[in-house]
């Protein structure tokens, strides 16, 4: 790249075809308009800036760069970042001033490969920024951008950020859309028939925001008698084993309480408990589960479900097709304080739901 500043005299006089190509470093105001910076020069807009510059009306020094054979307009640099980082979940917006936007294209959830990020923004110049791994997003949200800090910037370093982006054939930016499943719950609490009723509406309330179908509960009437274990491994053999259902709900089993009946019927399927409680506030002691091909997303009180808690984070991925496991949990420790000022990464309906207390 070769940079220069031209005075007025030195503009005056120049060759017009000297000017094209060249990358304006500072916007220029002219009568008939404004340059931005970052402009390409053609053969007109060199035109204009001679002119401008024999009437008087451009009376400051103009700072100009050409380029390189190695280099690369901030705007194609952003366009190959772009088209590298963006799955099949995303689309790209026209280039603003070298800023090139990545929108969701459906529903879904977003995924960022984090730590290739990190390493792509430690290139220098380089940039691409994201909203948060996880985070539920509607069709049509802007989930990241790409951009370049100078106007002209080395083909080699938007090589090795594009290999970054590339790796292993995963895109760095993604948006897994949901996908139409049947879910069912089970319940092992003592609840009267109108919390039961409004367990189920919450429930059927979420799945159904979130484009799958809700089946219903089964209801162990007592938890705790001797023939529960049987009851829940029998429900569990229809359920998952049987009608392979990919997720479950359960309601009424505390990740802490070890003497749960569910916990040996789970086991003597084949079934363990991934996870017993989540690292984020509401809802560190939702636990998650799988059997065989289904994953079983448990609260130790089904009211839970009628609340906010971690548990919007982990349902919202369940039914995208996402086989979660533990790693996975552990990451939302990270932004895991779920105030309410953090709503904003839960789907639309929890977002005016209430938290539990404590």
């Amino acid at each position: 790249m070769l940079a220069q500043r031209l005075s007025q005299p030195e503009l005056a006089g120049c060759d017009p075809s000297r000017l094209v190509g060249a990358v304006l470093l500072a916007p220029v105001r002219l009568t008939t308009g404004t340059l931005r910076k970052g402009t390409r020069l053609d053969a007109e807009a060199g035109g204009s800036l001679i002119a401008a510059a024999r009437s008087g009306d451009l009376d400051r020094p103009l700072r100009l760069a050409w380029p390189g054979p190695d280099d690369l307009h901030e705007d194609e640099a952003a366009r190959r970042l772009a088209v590298a980082a963006a799955g099949t979940g995303v689309k790209q917006s026209a280039p603003r001033q070298s800023r090139l936007d990545l929108v969701a294209r459906w529903d879904g959830v977003l995924h960022v490969r984090t730590d290739a990020l990190l390493r792509l923004n430690a290139i220098d110049s380089l940039e691409v920024f994201t909203l948060f791994h996880g985070q539920v997003v509607q069709a049509g949200q802007v989930v990241a951008s790409v951009k370049v800090a100078p106007h002209l910037i080395s083909s080699a370093a938007v090589g090795e950020g594009i290999q970054i982006a590339c790796e292993n054939g995963l895109p760095l930016v993604d948006v897994r859309h949901y996908k139409p499943f049947d879910v069912a719950a089970i319940v092992l609490e003592s609840v009267s028939s109108v919390d039961l009723a409004r367990f189920e509406s919450a429930a059927r309330m979420k799945v159904e925001a979130l484009g799958s179908r809700f089946l219903g509960a089964r209801f162990i009437a007592k938890p705790d008698g001797e023939d529960s274990e049987d009851q829940i491994r029998a429900a569990l053999q229809e359920l998952v084993l049987e009608r392979r259902l990919p997720v479950i709900l359960v309601g009424g089993v505390s990740a802490g309480d070890p003497l749960s009946p569910f916990y040996p019927a789970l086991e003597s399927l084949g079934g363990r408990v991934l996870r017993h409680g989540i690292p984020a506030h509401p809802g560190s002691m939702i636990w998650l589960a799988e059997l065989a091909q289904s994953r079983l997303l448990g609260v130790p009180q089904c009211g839970m479900f009628t609340l906010a808690t971690a548990a919007d984070l982990v349902l919202p991925r369940l039914l995208t097709g996402e086989r979660l496991t533990s790693k996975e949990l552990a990451e939302l420790a990270h932004g895991g304080v779920l105030t309410p000022e953090m709503r904003f990464r839960f789907p639309p309906y929890a977002r005016d739901l209430e938290a539990p207390e404590g």
